[in-house]
C-alpha cells in the first residue's frame, strides 16, 4: 500500500511540472489576450525587446522630421509643378532586419553617407511613388492613377528622375538638422535587392519615418531609416526637450563673457632675437659682458603673447619710449 501511494505521489509531483499550451505561450509573450490593449508584450518577447530605444528618447529628431516635411513639400511642389501634401505617418523604433523584412518588393533602395557623422543611412521609395512622379513629370493625365507594370526592372529614365527627388529629399533633410547642427548628406547610391543595401548589422537598431506623398489621386511612401549608431555623435543635441535657448546654451551669459573678454589684460613680450649659445659661454658671462644678437635695427622683430606669435614689427623710439611699428601679423611657426 505504501509502495503504491508513493507510485501515485510521484505520478502527481511530475505531471505539475509540465506546461500546458496557454502557458507556453504566455512565456513566450504570444498569448491570447481578451484586453483591449494588446500593444503590451510580456514573457520572452518583451525581454528580447526590452533593449530596444524608443525613439522618444530622442525628441529633437522628431522636430527634424517635421521641419523636413514643410521643407519637402516646397521642394516637390517647385520641382512637379503639381499641389504636392507631404505627411509624417509614423516614426518607429526597430531592429534593421526587421525593417528589411518588412519592404515591399519592387522598391528602390537609396543609401547616403551623412559626411560629418561618418555613416550611412538609408531611404526607400516604393514604384508607386515612382511611377506617380514619372506620370506627373512627363505630362500624364489628372485624375487616372499611373500605369504600374509588374515584373519589369526600372528604365534609365525613371532612375534618373529618382536620383533628382532623392537629391532634394536630402538637400532638405540637411536642412532641417541646421538648426541643430550642421550636416550634409551624399547620395552613394541606388539598390534594388536589399541585401546590397545593408549599412549596418541586422540586429542593430534603426528609426525609420514614414513619410506619404499625395498628388491629389496620385501619389507613394517613402520610408527614412536612420541607425542609432549614425545619431550617436548628435545624440546629446537630439535628447533636449525644446529648442530654446539655443540647445542649451544662454545668449546673455555669452554676451557678457564676450564683453568681458574684450575688457581682459594680457601680457605681451617682444622678441629681438633668439639665439644659442653653450653652457660654459653663458657661465662665463659677467657684468659688463656683451651678448652679439646678430640683428640689424631695420629687422623685424615678433611680438608674443605666451608662446603665441602675434604680429611682427619695427623697433623704434617716440620721445622717450622704445616702441614698436606693427607690420603684420606674425608667422605660424614663429
Amino acid at each position: 500500500m505504501t509502495e503504491e501511494n508513493k507510485e501515485t505521489n510521484d505520478g502527481e509531483i511530475s505531471d505539475s511540472k509540465i506546461l500546458n499550451q496557454d502557458e507556453i505561450d504566455s512565456l513566450l509573450g504570444y498569448g491570447t489576450s481578451t484586453n483591449e490593449d494588446t500593444s503590451q508584450k510580456s514573457g520572452v518577447q518583451a525581454i528580447l525587446e526590452s533593449n530596444m530605444v524608443s525613439y522618444e528618447r530622442l525628441p529633437m529628431l522628431e522636430i527634424v522630421f517635421d521641419r523636413l516635411i514643410r521643407l519637402m513639400a516646397t521642394s516637390l511642389r517647385n520641382f512637379t509643378q503639381d499641389n504636392v501634401e507631404v505627411s509624417l505617418d509614423s516614426i518607429e523604433s526597430m531592429r534593421f532586419g526587421e525593417y528589411i523584412d518588412s519592404l515591399t518588393l519592387p522598391t528602390l533602395l537609396s543609401v547616403f553617407k551623412a559626411e560629418e557623422w561618418d555613416n550611412y543611412c538609408l531611404m526607400s521609395l516604393d514604384s508607386s511613388l515612382i511611377y506617380s512622379m514619372v506620370d506627373v513629370l512627363l505630362g500624364g493625365r489628372r485624375g487616372t492613377a499611373a500605369m504600374r507594370i509588374e515584373g519589369r526592372p526600372y528604365t534609365t529614365i525613371e532612375l534618373n528622375i529618382v536620383k533628382e527627388i532623392i537629391q532634394l529629399i536630402l538637400s532638405d533633410l540637411s536642412t532641417a538638422f541646421d538648426p541643430i547642427t550642421s550636416v550634409g548628406f551624399v547620395f552613394d547610391r541606388l539598390e534594388t535587392n536589399p541585401r546590397f543595401a545593408t549599412i549596418t548589422r541586422m540586429s542593430n537598431a534603426v528609426i525609420v519615418a514614414h513619410l506619404r506623398i499625395d498628388m491629389e489621386d496620385r501619389g507613394g511612401k517613402i520610408d527614412l531609416m536612420i541607425p542609432y549608431a549614425t545619431l550617436e555623435p548628435v545624440r546629446e543635441l537630439l535628447l533636449q526637450m525644446f529648442m530654446g535657448e539655443r540647445f542649451g546654451r544662454d545668449t546673455i551669459w555669452e554676451n557678457h563673457l564676450m564683453s568681458q573678454l574684450w575688457e581682459t589684460d594680457v601680457e605681451i613680450k617682444a622678441v629681438l632675437k633668439e639665439t644659442e649659445a653653450k653652457l660654459s659661454d653663458v657661465s662665463a658671462w659677467q657684468k659688463g659682458s656683451f651678448l652679439p644678437l646678430d640683428i640689424m635695427p631695420q629687422d623685424t622683430i615678433n611680438i608674443f603673447c605666451g608662446d603665441v606669435p602675434l604680429f611682427k614689427g619695427i623697433m623704434g623710439r617716440h620721445d622717450e619710449h622704445v616702441v614698436i611699428k606693427v607690420e603684420g601679423k606674425a608667422d605660424k611657426n614663429g
